[in-house]
């Protein structure tokens, strides 16, 4: 692993091996896709990826890079949707149901990502974090715009709430995990004072 991140030259070559790299990531796993399948998948040499990546790792950063940053912008076009504050909390988790419908449900690839790359200094395994971060910090935000008491701590549950059913639709064999958790977290925000 490489200590800098290079950021990519955006060539159209460079798009579909990001592409490609971000599918293949996502259903197979990080670690059981190597870059000579990139490349023969992305129609492309390995010269090409590592002329724009400069390594695989570097590739990995990009790929979680952007579905974070893609993920980001679905939470924030359902809350600037919703109608007042209080259904702002619960547009987050109708953002999961869009998400998982779009993307698959194969779990959160940040999470995943963290749960491959077990080395502490990899540079996707603070991109998991930050996610996190963000989000606990994006339901803070808006349970205080709602004017709930407690903010913080209410985050955490909601987060808490978020993640489970990100993790029991995949493996939990919960089919209706998000719908049940957009249920719990409105039960949660109709309590709250």
């Amino acid at each position: 692993m490489t200590d800098t991140v290079v950021e990519p030259r955006m060539t159209r070559a460079a798009r579909r091996v990001l592409d490609t790299a971000a599918r293949l990531f996502y259903q197979r796993g990080i670690t059981g896709v190597g870059v000579d399948l990139i490349a023969a998948e992305a129609g492309v040499t390995k010269k090409t990826i590592y002329d724009r990546f400069g390594s695989k790792d570097n590739l990995v950063v990009a790929y979680l890079r952007e579905r974070d940053q893609r993920w980001r912008a679905v939470v924030d076009r359902h809350v600037e949707a919703a109608a007042d504050p209080r259904e702002a909390v619960v547009a987050v988790f109708d953002s999961l149901e869009a998400w998982q419908r779009a993307m698959g449900d194969r779990g959160c690839a940040m999470i995943n990502a963290r749960a491959e790359l077990t080395g502490p200094d990899h540079p996707a395994r603070e991109l998991a974090l930050a996610q996190k971060q963000w989000l606990r910090a994006r339901f803070a935000e808006l349970l205080e715009e709602a004017g709930i008491d407690d903010a913080a701590d209410a985050a955490v549950e909601l987060l808490l709430l978020h993640e489970g059913a990100v993790v029991m639709s995949d493996v939990g064999g919960i089919a209706d995990a998000v719908e049940r958790a957009r249920h719990a977290a409105r039960r949660m925000v109709d309590r709250a004072e």
